[in-house]
């Protein structure tokens, strides 16, 4: 007999049981779990006669939906490895499945082939989202954080909303009959404009009344627009495929049901700010305008403004004074006086008869000028308001007014009596 050394006989060991056991599926309950801080997860499945020691690398554990837990009873697909420093055998887990976890999968995807074979999921069906909802009604559990977590995105997004919950189970026996029948009374009542249905994460068992036909029965029948928020981004119940709209969280499910609102909201205020830059740029635009014209000579000093006016007016003033008989006659005086001296006598003398004979019809002109008249006591009669002067008594008639022109000023009359010399 040939004999082995302590690592001979590992090694042999080793290859017997790994390549006898290369994969296989065990069913046991978990025992003495730990999560290491490389991500590795030990642990030990047993039965009430035996147990074996267990490990799941962190690669593998990275499909898990949820951590396995002390009494966890697991299906674990792998195979046998032996530790040769320790001479301990294990389970290498690749896969590991919680037990029912298998049939509830078969079971949904049974339900699921039927509701599509059905049209439930048939995007034709699907109700466009309300773009301004006055009311919100929500589907949920009233103690877990899905409806803190919704309420706290319309406070911040959806000032004044109005939010009505109707407080459900969301797991366990009876919780797929509260929420279809919630689902109901909100379309039976009316005024609500877009329904939540939702809950947190959790196990495909966890989530499972969101799978149960009379939900989604509830979801399809339903008049009013439904979001499904169940579980995380990366769960999916035949609810999601039911429902109008598919949201990943709930937070995210409120987004959606005010998306509308708030982009309007973003719009106005981006105009708002739009406006507010274009009148600031008008008004700067016109202050800078204002202060050139400010600057113009023209408006430094009303005199730059009318000085040429003002020119004007004298040199049509002085024009005028030129164009006066008068200053006409003095004009030629001047320009002739130099030239008097120089006529013969005989044109001096001519000169000399019609300046007496000028003198002689200014004379004449003074005395029947009409203002002397009037100084002597005479008055001239006009017609009230009129420039026609009265020449008979016959132009008059009783009560007409008259006015009468003295040398001093007017006087108003009126004609009480008529005397005609006829």
């Amino acid at each position: 007999m040939k004999t082995l050394t302590v690592t001979e006989l590992t090694f042999a060991i080793k290859g017997i049981l790994e390549n006898s056991f290369k994969s296989l599926s065990v069913k046991g309950e978990i025992s003495n779990f730990k999560l290491q801080t490389s991500g590795h997860l030990y642990f030990t499945l047993k039965d009430a006669n035996s147990q074996i020691s267990a490990v799941l690398f962190k690669g593998s554990a990275a499909s898990l939906t949820r951590l396995p837990k002390e009494g966890d009873q697991v299906v674990a697909l792998g195979e046998i490895s032996l530790y040769a420093p320790r001479g301990q055998y294990q389970l290498i887990v690749r896969e590991l499945q919680f037990a029912g976890v298998g049939e509830l999968l078969l079971k949904f995807q049974q339900l699921k082939e039927q509701m599509h074979a059905r049209g439930w999921f048939d995007p034709k069906w699907k109700k466009p989202l309300p773009k301004l909802p006055k009311k919100i009604g929500v589907v949920t559990s009233p103690t877990g954080a899905v409806i803190q977590d919704i309420i706290q995105v319309l406070k911040r997004r959806f000032s004044g909303f109005h939010l009505i919950l109707a407080p459900v189970k969301v797991q366990g026996e009876g919780a797929a009959q509260e929420i279809a029948q919630a689902i109901n009374d909100f379309n039976a009542f009316g005024g609500i404009d877009v329904l939540i249905v939702g809950r947190g994460g959790g196990s495909i068992e966890d989530l499972w009344a969101f799978n149960e036909e009379i939900v989604a029965k509830a979801i399809f029948e339903s008049k009013i627009p439904i979001i499904s928020a169940v579980g995380h981004e990366t769960d999916f119940t035949i609810a999601d495929w039911v429902a109008d709209v598919r949201a990943p969280t709930p937070s995210a499910a409120a987004e959606i049901a005010i998306a509308e609102k708030a982009n309007l909201l973003k719009f106005l205020y981006s105009v708002r700010e739009q406006l507010l830059t274009r009148v600031k740029e008008k008004i700067s635009k016109e202050k800078s305008k204002l202060f050139a014209m400010r600057r113009h000579p023209l408006f430094s000093t009303p005199h730059a403004l009318l000085y040429q006016p003002i020119q004007q007016l004298d040199y049509y003033r002085i024009s005028f004074e030129r164009l006066k008989p008068l200053n006409q006659i003095t004009a030629w005086k001047e320009r002739l006086f130099p030239y008097s001296h120089r006529l013969p006598l005989t044109t001096r003398a001519l000169i000399l008869q019609k300046r007496e004979k000028l003198k002689r019809i200014e004379e004449h002109l003074t005395s029947i000028n009409p203002q002397n008249l009037l100084k002597k006591g005479y008055s001239i009669l006009f017609v009230e308001n009129s420039p026609s002067v009265i020449l008979s008594v016959k132009d008059l008639q009783k009560e007409q007014q008259i006015t009468a022109l003295l040398s001093d000023g007017k006087v108003t009359a009126k004609i009480t009596e008529i005397h005609c010399n006829e």
